[in-house]
């Protein structure tokens, strides 16, 4: 476990946008007046999407929005590694490096990014990578993977990272999920059972 701390450098004030208060009501109208706290995940995911990252102004107007202590809000920030508690690039990779992913070859795909100058937590000076390595993204099956943003790409090799990257940094598309020929997380050549 990590120890995850808010950026040192922090903005003078946060505001919802319109857009994210109304996303943000809608929330709130599902829970009972009383439990509105229980809202606390979706908004801080509401404000991350907002503002690419969680900071302490944001942190103080959700716990006024929740009627919660900072503190409160802060805590369930913190633990969470999937709020940014500092600002990320344009595309945030998470390497999965776990057992499976670790026995699969995530070190390979650590060295693709390494080799395009990313280093494990930090942002590349153009602004458009920054890299962690996690633990377990749920896709064991498919190992290794990466997440980026909100995609999985699966299956990876050196190779396939290196051209992943290469493609986001040009702007163009990318294969998102398996990156053999596999069907979601069939097993590798295709079914095996049920023909």
């Amino acid at each position: 476990m990590s120890v995850r701390r808010l950026a040192a450098l922090q903005p003078d004030s946060f505001a919802f946008a319109p857009a994210t208060m109304e996303q943000a009501r809608r929330w709130l109208a599902k829970y009972p007046p009383e439990r509105k706290a229980s809202a606390v995940i979706p908004i801080l995911w509401l404000v991350q999407k907002q503002e690419g990252w969680v900071s302490e102004p944001a942190i103080r107007a959700i716990a006024k929005m929740l009627d919660m202590a900072k503190i409160r809000v802060l805590e369930v920030a913190t633990f969470y590694t999937m709020f940014h508690l500092s600002p990320v690039g344009r595309h945030h990779l998470q390497v999965c490096g776990t057992t499976p992913c670790m026995l699969r070859g995530s070190d390979d795909v650590l060295a693709a990014c390494k080799n395009r100058g990313l280093v494990k937590g930090g942002t590349t000076p153009d602004g458009l990578f920054t890299l962690a390595e996690v633990e377990c993204l749920g896709a064991c099956a498919n190992a290794p993977m990466v997440q980026i943003n909100d995609d999985n790409f699966e299956d990876l090799t050196y190779d396939s990272m290196s051209a992943i990257l290469e493609a986001l940094a040009t702007y163009k598309p990318v294969k998102i999920g398996p990156q053999i020929k596999r069907q979601t997380s069939c097993p590798e050549g295709g079914p095996t059972t049920l023909k």
